[in-house]
């Protein structure tokens, strides 16, 4: 019900927009930008679909692998004590357990392409406990905000487009993006418990909590003992040789077990076509409105109207050059990657705006594509309050990355 209005008010605000440049500024190219836009849109919803295919695909298989070899189970033990708080109305040991803890743990290492399918799968095992299943579930809002506030501890990425962009040290702003998004997920946590009505002051919940800080900042130790010139080198490495001992890990038990591994791979691998064929029609809806959105200038004129707000009390409004990554983040991921590339590319890499676009960039996720891919997958109508605290999510890590922006490279 939420996406609905959603999209038909930023259909309407985009033909109010269009309506007043061409009016009143004589823009009569701005619908034809707006329709070409649809079909850009379109085009790209397909070609990310279709591309998520292969992926969906290979990590189905290997889920599917490491639910028949016991591994994933293994998993929904460990992760037991503190996910029963956090979800409890999902059954003892059921395999949703283990699905959410490594769509987490793919996300915390900034395997986007790993994470997206293990996200899916997780979702699906929680619509088969799902008593209404066209309204999204407590336990699927949980995952989703937590999977929307896109913690991650290793922004390889980031790294990677920053060195790419002529960065002199490319991982001068892991500190902050671990920082930002710790914020965007704790917030994004708390905005949910209060909502479903969880105990966060619960022992398991705060002794968890509390250990995590403790390994963040152990990891930030170590990691600041490293060469800067060599840090995102050993990040890279430590999140592949993670990835591929997952996928070793979960053949050998498979074997042990005297799984039949090939057949297991083929047939987590066809789940993954058919998921991958159900999101096609959410992802082009919400990319087209996106798209409309972006093309009729209403996002240049939120910027402007911001930058202008802050001017008026005298606030430094050198942050507004990161808005569009900011503004965009939360809508298109590929919307905001290329931003942010745009950014640093005005602005240099090592410039504040070219920091702070980086810091926003790794901050949280994009929560109307997630929105769209997790719950259309399953064919969620009603989202309830899951977009609300997403987007709270979203505004906590974006105010905190520009706050540690200004703390650290202003």
């Amino acid at each position: 019900m939420i996406l609905n209005y959603i999209w038909i008010g930023f259909l309407l605000i985009a033909f109010v927009v269009a309506c007043i440049q061409t009016i009143f500024f004589g823009n009569t190219q701005i619908f034809s930008d707006i329709i070409n836009s649809t079909f850009d849109s379109a085009k790209t919803g397909f070609e990310i679909s279709l591309g998520l295919t292969g992926v969906l695909s290979l990590w189905l298989g290997i889920m599917k692998i490491g639910e028949k070899g016991g591994v994933i189970a293994a998993f929904s033990k460990l992760v037991a004590p503190f996910f029963t708080k956090i979800f409890p109305d999902i059954p003892k040991d059921h395999p949703a357990m283990g699905s959410i803890f490594m769509n987490i743990s793919a996300n915390m290492l900034g395997l986007d392409n790993a994470a997206t399918p293990m996200g899916l799968k997780a979702m699906r095992e929680l619509q088969e406990i799902n008593p209404d299943k066209e309204k999204a579930s407590n336990p699927m809002i949980m995952f989703l905000v937590l999977n929307t506030s896109g913690l991650t501890i290793l922004p390889i990425s980031i790294m990677v487009y920053r060195a790419q962009m002529g960065a002199a040290n490319p991982s001068d702003v892991f500190l902050p993006i671990l920082l930002a998004t710790f914020f965007s997920t704790l917030v994004g946590f708390i905005s949910v418990a209060l909502m479903q009505k969880i105990n966060i002051f619960n022992k398991t919940i705060l002794l968890t909590l509390l250990s995590f800080m403790v390994l963040i900042g152990g990891l930030i130790y170590f990691l600041g003992q490293l060469p800067k010139d060599q840090l995102s080198i050993y990040s890279n490495f430590a999140a592949a040789l993670i990835l591929f001992s997952v996928i070793v890990s979960f053949v050998l038990m498979a074997a042990i077990r005297k799984v039949n591994v090939y057949e297991s791979f083929i047939e987590g691998a066809k789940d993954g076509f058919n998921v991958a064929i159900g999101i096609i029609p959410y992802l082009i809806a919400i990319l087209v409105a996106i798209g409309v959105f972006r093309a009729s200038g209403a996002m240049d004129f939120i910027i402007d109207g911001i930058g202008r707000f802050f001017a008026l009390f005298g606030i430094n409004t050198d942050f507004v050059d990161a808005l569009p990554t900011a503004l965009m983040k939360p809508l298109s991921g590929s919307g905001a990657r290329g931003m942010m590339i745009d950014a640093m590319k005005t602005f240099g890499a090592d410039s504040f705006a070219g920091r702070l676009v980086s810091i926003v960039q790794g901050s949280t996720e994009t929560t109307f594509y997630v929105l769209a891919v997790y719950f259309g997958s399953v064919n969620i109508k009603n989202t309830r309050y899951a977009l609300g605290c997403g987007l709270i999510a979203d505004l906590a890590g974006i105010t905190a990355a520009i706050l540690i922006g200004y703390l650290f490279f202003f």
